[in-house]
């Protein structure tokens, strides 16, 4: 399968995302203790990923596994990371909706893009970083509401706490991707056995994370595990399919791409969230989110644009005759 069909398929999971989210919601909350879902993903991934390495063992080529527990240790600190990050991203979504929360996630462009170079000394060409300069320049500009004719206390249209969550789950997304690319990377182990370490690590925080709510809440409501599907609906299962899915879409990326197209794929689910906002919750696209969306849109062009394309201009210039 190649790269970009991959990252098509994680569009689309990923803009779907905030859309399920929002529709789980009853009244502006959830039926349904939110922490959860990022465990029941993790569970799903795990059980996937698990099967297709067992699958791999029964060939008569066997995968490469490193058992060494140094190596498996390094797997613990993503997992921590995405634990953080799953919960801020549903406590983001009381404030913000979908299309807005799609496109703060676009600042983690900027903070992969600094993660490439000091983490995983990747370089990007002076081009690449003016695209990714003017995809900040972008996400910021989609994020001011004009007030019209009706009178506004406030260029956002946002609660502070709802911006504040939505940087910090892009600076979180754009840590745990890069730290997660070099662990894919540093090895030629089994893409499979290198997730079921991931996850299994994953499962293991979540779970720790319910049982830590339970005494929080001084077991009011009973240990987790007995209210574990309690408000789940239909739309809840298709939140926990899309989130596990996608972290499969995401391992596979960081494992034979790179954290660059896996960002620019979730900077295109943008653009499907922003319309089907439109027509599911009668959000208005105003202006400033549609010159916000076509800065964007140039800088993916400007990014991964072929060096063939752009115009070679003559190192010395020609001697004209007096």
């Amino acid at each position: 399968m190649q790269w970009y069909l991959v990252a098509a398929l994680l569009t689309v999971l990923t803009s779907s995302q905030g859309i399920l989210t929002t529709l789980s919601q009853s009244n502006g909350k959830y039926k349904y203790d939110y922490a959860t879902i990022p465990f029941l993903a993790e569970f799903f991934k795990l059980s996937v990923s698990s099967f297709f390495l067992w699958k791999e063992c029964q060939s008569s080529s066997p995968p490469r596994m490193t058992k060494e527990w140094r190596s498996i240790r390094l797997y613990l600190v993503p997992s921590v990371i995405y634990l953080i990050h799953n919960n801020v991203q549903f406590a983001t979504l009381t404030y913000v909706d979908p299309s807005t929360y799609q496109i703060m996630g676009n600042l983690k462009i900027v903070t992969t893009g600094i993660l490439f170079r000091l983490v995983l000394k990747r370089k990007l060409s002076n081009l690449q970083w003016m695209a990714v300069v003017l995809l900040a320049v972008g996400t910021t500009t989609s994020q001011v509401k004009g007030c019209g004719d009706a009178p506004c206390d406030s260029l956002f249209s946002a609660p502070l706490q709802g911006y504040m969550l939505g940087i910090l789950s892009a600076c979180l997304s754009a840590l745990a991707g890069v730290y997660t690319e070099y662990l894919m990377k540093k090895n030629n182990d089994s893409l499979y056995w290198q997730n079921v370490q991931l996850y299994t690590f994953g499962v293991v925080f979540n779970m720790g994370w319910l049982i830590y709510g339970d005494f929080k809440a001084g077991f009011e409501r009973g240990p987790w595990w007995q209210r574990l599907f309690n408000g789940y609906s239909i739309t809840t299962w298709m939140v926990v399919f899309n989130l596990g899915s996608t972290g499969l879409l995401v391992s596979w990326l960081m494992k034979y791409s790179d954290n660059i197209v896996k960002v620019y794929s979730t900077s295109m689910a943008m653009l499907l969230t922003m319309v089907l906002s439109v027509y599911l919750f009668n959000v208005i696209a105003t202006l400033q989110l549609f010159l916000g969306i076509v800065i964007c849109i140039i800088s993916l062009q400007m990014y991964f644009m072929p060096v063939n394309m752009l115009v070679e201009l003559p190192q010395t210039l020609p001697i004209t005759s007096k």
